[in-house]
């Protein structure tokens, strides 16, 4: 199995090997390109369309972004990410469709080991993030690894969700709590 494999698969992965590395090469090229650019310079649309392949045209994401692959982002129809964001994709990152995301969001995949020793050998989990349709995140907020947030959810502005958020829930705190549910 390759370390690409294992990372998707929530496996221990050697984010130091010469195949992850070429990755992470690529898609720090990409961003760096990206960076100065506002959505509607030309040439941004297929900067970003190289580096998360398979972004819908209707939806956006605004520079400055920042994502450890860009392949492990996938987006549904009119999703939009604001400025800042952060995506650590070594496991998938799924973002329903008519999601709206805040500046400097924060998703992460990766989980290091508890061992000291194995966290020295740069080795890794990745652990999936889902979030359903029709949410809103607030700007600031943080989604830790392996969480999944429901269709029609609402995330506090600078949350930090550490569990899963149930369909038509809005959630706030740190860590995050559910205080309401919609009707």
């Amino acid at each position: 199995m390759t370390e690409v494999e294992k990372m998707r698969n929530s496996l221990l992965a050697d984010m130091s090997s010469p195949e992850l590395q070429v990755r992470f090469e690529h898609a720090k090229k990409l961003l760096a390109r990206m960076r100065g650019m506002s959505t509607y310079d030309e040439g941004y649309r297929k900067l970003l369309e190289e580096l998360v392949p398979g972004m819908p045209e209707t939806s956006v994401i605004c520079p400055p972004f920042y994502c450890d692959h860009g392949d492990g982002i996938k987006l549904g129809e009119h999703v939009f990410v604001n400025a800042n964001c952060t995506f650590l994709d070594g496991g998938y990152i799924t973002i329903g469709a008519h999601t709206l995301i805040g500046p400097c969001v924060q998703i992460y995949t990766p989980h290091h080991p508890m061992d000291y020793l194995e966290r020295r050998g740069s080795k890794e989990y990745a652990y999936p993030v889902a979030v359903g349709e029709d949410c809103w995140i607030g700007g600031g907020a943080i989604i830790c690894p392996g969480v999944t947030i429901g269709d029609r959810c609402v995330i506090g502005a600078g949350s930090v969700v550490t569990k899963d958020i149930p369909d038509d829930s809005i959630a706030v705190g740190n860590p995050a709590r559910v205080i309401r549910r919609r009707d």
